[in-house]
C-alpha cells in the first residue's frame, strides 16, 4: 500500500498538537496536514486524566492560547474545560477532519535523497501497522508516557485488602464515598486530589516521604472580570495574559535570586491557613529552595481548609510495607485505609519514545542537543515543542509555534526542502533538557537530549527571552538549508 503523504505530519493532540495544527491552518490553508494520536480521542493530558478535581496548575489566560482568548476568568481552569477548549480550537480552525485517533507512531525514518520522512505508524485498534510520509515531521507528544504511570514498588502491596489506583488510570467504577482514602505522593496531583476527595470520602491522608511548596491561588480574577467589562473581549485577552505571563517570571526569577524570602512568604501564607499549632515547618518547608522543582497550586485554599475542618490531614513518613488494612509506617504508626491512591509521578519520555534515523542512521536522542528549543541537533525538517516548566506550557507552545511557521515560509519562499541545525564541533554539555530536581526527572536524564553550552543549544525556561530568540531573524551559521537538487551537498546558511 502507498503510504498517505502530507506536507506537516503533527504527533500528538494534546495542547501543543492542537495549537501547532491551529498556527499551521492560519498561516498555510494550502497545506496538507495530519495530526496523529495514539490514543483513542484528542486532548492528551486533559482527557487522560479523569481523577477528581483535575484542573490546570497555571492560571488561565496563559494556558489558553494566543490565538483564542479564553471565555472563563477563574484563575485556574477545571480540566474538563480545557477539554473543551481543545475541540473548539481544532474544530474552529476546520482540522477535526485531519485528526487520526489511535494512530501510535512507532519510527520516522529520513531520507535526504527524497528529502522526505517516512513513519512507521501503529494501529492498535485494528492490529496493524501503516505508514506516512511528509515533508516536515512535528512532534507535540507532551514529556511523559501516557500509558503508565511511576509505580514505586512498596513492600507489602500484595497484602493490602483494598483497592490500589494510579491517577493517570482512574477507574470509572471507583466509589470512595465514605472510605478512608491514603494519598501517597506530594506533588500537584496529591494536592488537588486531597481536597476533591475530601467532600465524600471519611477521611484522606496525603502521605509524603518529603515536603512540597504548597500556593494557594484565588478561584477569580477580578482584573479579568474589570477588563472584560471595559474593553473588546480580544484587547482585554491580551492585556492579562501578557500580564500573568510575566507575573510568572517575577515569581520565579525572585525565587531563583531571594530565595529565602520567597520561602517566608510562603510559610507565613500556609501558617495563616491552617489550624494553630499545625506543624508547617515538618509538612511544608522543603530542603530545597521554591522552583527547583515545580510548585504545587492550590485552588482558593481548598486544600488548606480541608485540613482545617478535619477532613483530611498530612503526614510526612516513609513506608515500611503495606498491611492488610493499610499502611505501615517507619516511625511505628499506621494509616489505616480503604483505598490507597499512588500519586506518584510520571514516567518521562521524549517525543512519545519515537526511533528517529537519519539516511539509515539512528539518533541517539541523549546525544542531540535543542537548537533554540524547537528544533534538534543533525535531524532535518523536525520540530519538537516543549512547553514551560516554571510557567504555563502554552505559552511556549505558541512561540514554538510561530517559529516553526515561519521557517516554514522562509523554506516556501526560496525554494529550499531542508532545512538542519549543525552543531559545528559543538558537544553537549551535562546539563539536561529540564533543569527540575524532581525525583520524575532526575530518574529520567538519560533518555532525554542534552543542553549545549550556550546559545542557541538550550531549551530556555524564561517567556521573555524565548520570544527575543525565537522571534528573531532567522539567519544563522548554525541553520543550514538545501533545494531539492543540492540535498547531498552541505546546504547554505539562510540570508534573508
Amino acid at each position: 500500500m502507498t503510504p498517505e503523504h502530507v506536507d506537516v505530519l503533527i504527533v500528538g493532540a494534546g495542547i501543543a498538537g492542537v495549537g501547532a495544527a491551529c498556527h499551521l491552518r492560519q498561516n498555510f490553508p494550502e497545506k496538507e496536514l495530519m495530526i496523529l494520536d495514539a490514543r483513542p480521542d484528542m486532548g492528551g493530558t486533559w482527557d487522560l486524566f479523569r481523577y477528581p478535581g483535575l484542573r490546570s496548575d497555571s492560571d488561565t489566560h496563559t494556558f489558553s492560547f494566543r490565538f483564542k482568548p479564553c471565555a472563563q476568568t477563574t484563575w485556574l481552569a477545571d480540566g474538563s474545560d480545557i477539554l473543551q477548549y481543545l475541540r473548539e480550537a481544532l474544530s474552529e480552525a476546520g482540522l477535526m477532519d485531519r485528526l487520526r485517533c489511535n494512530h501510535k507512531v512507532l519510527a520516522a525514518s529520513w531520507s535526504s535523497s527524497d528529502s522526505r520522512w517516512t513513519v512507521d505508524v501503529e494501529r492498535p485498534d485494528r492490529g496493524e501497522i501503516v505508514q506516512f510520509t511528509c515533508d516536515f515531521l512535528w512532534s507535540c507528544t507532551g514529556y511523559y508516557r501516557y500509558d503508565e504511570g511511576y509505580q514505586p514498588e512498596f513492600p507489602g502491596r500484595e497484602r493490602f485488602t483494598g483497592r490500589i489506583v494510579h491517577p493517570q488510570h482512574w477507574p470509572e467504577d471507583l466509589d470512595y464515598a465514605g472510605k478512608r482514602v491514603v494519598v501517597i505522593g506530594s506533588g500537584a496531583t496529591a494536592v488537588t486530589l486531597l481536597p476533591a476527595m475530601a467532600e465524600t470520602a471519611a477521611h484522606v491522608t496525603m502521605l509524603q516521604r518529603s515536603p512540597s511548596y504548597v500556593a494557594s491561588m484565588p478561584g477569580n480574577d477580578p482584573t479579568a472580570s474589570l477588563l472584560r467589562r471595559l474593553l473588546p473581549l480580544k484587547l482585554a485577552y491580551s492585556l492579562i495574559r501578557r500580564r500573568n505571563a510575566y507575573m510568572q517570571i517575577v515569581v520565579y526569577q525572585g525565587s531563583q535570586r531571594w530565595p529565602r524570602f520567597v520561602k517566608w512568604m510562603i510559610r507565613r501564607a500556609a501558617l495563616r491557613a491552617l489550624p494553630p499549632g499545625f506543624d508547617v515547618d515538618k509538612h511544608f518547608s522543603p530542603a530545597y529552595d521554591p522552583w527547583d522543582q515545580r510548585m504545587c497550586a492550590v485552588r482558593s485554599n481548598d486544600f488548606f481548609d480541608a485540613i482545617c475542618e478535619g477532613r483530611a490531614d498530612v503526614v510526612t513518613d516513609r513506608i515500611r510495607t503495606f498491611t492488610e488494612t493499610g499502611i505501615e509506617l517507619e516511625s511505628g504508626s499506621e494509616l489505616e485505609a480503604d483505598l490507597i491512591v499512588t500519586a506518584t509521578g510520571l514516567n518521562l519520555i521524549f517525543i512519545g519514545g519515537m526511533a528517529i534515523t537519519v539516511d539509515g542512521e539512528e539518533v541517539d536522542i541523549s546525544e542531540v542537543m535543542p537548537y533554540k528549543g524547537a528544533l534538534l541537533s543533525d535531524v532535518p525538517n523536525f520540530a519538537f515543542t516543549f512547553g514551560y516548566t516554571n510557567a504555563s506550557w502554552t505559552l511556549r507552545v505558541d512561540l514554538v509555534s510561530e517559529y516553526v511557521c515561519r521557517l516554514l515560509r522562509h523554506m516556501d519562499e526560496r525554494g529550499y526542502s531542508r532545512c538542519v541545525p549543525r552543531t559545528r564541533g559543538t558537544d553537549p554539555s551535562e546539563t539536561p533538557l529540564v533543569s527540575l530536581t524532581s525525583n520524575y526527572v532526575l530518574r529520567s536524564l538519560d533518555r532525554l537530549p542534552r543542553q549545549g553550552p550556550g546559545d542557541p543549544w538550550q531549551l530556555k525556561m524564561n517567556y521573555v527571552t524565548d520570544r527575543r530568540a525565537l522571534r528573531r531573524p532567522l539567519e544563522d551559521e548554525r541553520l543550514e538549508f538545501a533545494t531539492p537538487s543540492a540535498t547531498e551537498r552541505p546546504a547554505e546558511t539562510v540570508v534573508g
